[in-house]
């Protein structure tokens, strides 16, 4: 997979949501260059965004526990807690205080025209505060760290973009304290879409069987790529290729470091079924040890929590100076 150039010595902050099945489109278009940032001597901030998670329905039962297995899976795919600030979102305070600040300068009418809201709204019998506000809390998220760069998807400008409105209109209305940051993306890596439908971006929350999952074991990567929906035809033709095919060939070139013409030249003439299980291999081996890694640091359970109280802490001492400077502009001076 080729990248853009990469900067150094900027502050950088991207977060996800925890899930329980983060699959290939998650690795290739966020992880990885997450990990490069991280390595080419960057200040990185990796908040697990567990509040936002709770906007939509979920099951505080085993909610804590998914929360452990990302941070596993994070540290599994390069994330380096002693490189980067690893966290929790909840366990910093200040995210949902100076949340609160921004909300008090922000038009509904701003977040009614969300592309996201409006989109999941259309989902849910009942609407939730949480879900009209999670803008709010997002540029939260990353003004009070003060980053010079966040990572983000297309799908993820618009709010990029409130972010830095929110930044000015404060800075306008209070004084100059909050820093607008820039996007950061990765313009050439590859959409990977859904296995069962090409025409949909690859989605945890679709079913199981249209995305291949980073927690996959080996029979279970097989038996997807297996299934997944191919094009009319039964040889891979390099000179013909439909939206499924494509979408397989994207897999395994952004996988071997290859592109998708030399994919396609190398299969040429070779039958669907044999292309499908030399891909699934692909998959296993570059998988497996990501998923190994990471089940074995979930074992470990306080390990991870250390590692994630360190994360707090440092993430703590970046982000309560931005609070206390925004919350002094607003007026609202401490007890003497």
């Amino acid at each position: 997979m080729r990248m853009m150039e990469l900067p150094t010595g900027k502050r950088v902050l991207s977060a996800a949501q925890p899930t329980g099945a983060p699959h290939i489109g998650n690795y290739l278009g966020a992880f990885q260059q997450w990990v490069a940032l991280q390595d080419t001597g960057n200040a990185c901030f990796f908040p697990i965004v567990d509040l936002h998670a709770i906007t939509l329905p979920y099951d505080p039962k085993t909610f804590p526990d998914i929360v452990l297995r990302t941070a596993a899976l994070y540290c599994a795919v390069g994330i380096d807690p002693q490189k980067s600030t690893l966290f929790v979102q909840s366990h910093i305070p200040a995210h949902t205080e100076a949340a609160w600040l921004l909300t008090t300068i922000t038009p509904v009418g701003d977040l009614t025209r969300m592309t996201q809201f409006k989109d999941k709204a259309q989902k849910q019998k009942t609407v939730g505060a949480g879900l009209l506000n999670y803008p709010i809390l997002m540029a939260a998220d990353i003004l009070l760290y003060r980053a010079d760069l966040v990572p983000v998807g297309e799908d993820q400008i618009q709010h990029l973009e409130f972010a830095r409105t929110l930044a000015h209109k404060f800075n306008r209305q209070f004084g100059e304290t909050l820093k607008q940051p820039r996007a950061f993306l990765l313009k050439d890596t590859g959409r990977i879409m859904s296995l069962a439908d090409p025409a949909r971006k690859m989605s945890k929350s679709d079913s199981p069987a249209s995305a291949v999952s980073l927690w996959d074991a080996p029979d279970s990567i097989r038996r997807k790529i297996r299934s997944a929906v191919t094009d009319s035809g039964t040889a891979v033709n390099p000179k013909k290729l439909g939206p499924a095919l494509r979408n397989l060939l994207m897999i395994y070139a952004s996988f071997s470091g290859k592109t998708v013409p030399e994919v396609a030249g190398s299969f040429a003439g070779q039958g669907y079924a044999a292309f499908k299980i030399t891909l699934a291999e692909l998959l296993i081996e570059k998988l497996s040890p990501i998923r190994e890694r990471a089940e074995t640091l979930f074992r470990e359970r306080q390990e991870l929590r250390r590692l994630l109280r360190e994360g707090a802490d440092r993430a703590r001492a970046a982000a309560e100076p931005t609070l206390a400077a925004m919350k002094n502009r607003m007026g609202l001076h401490p007890v003497a």
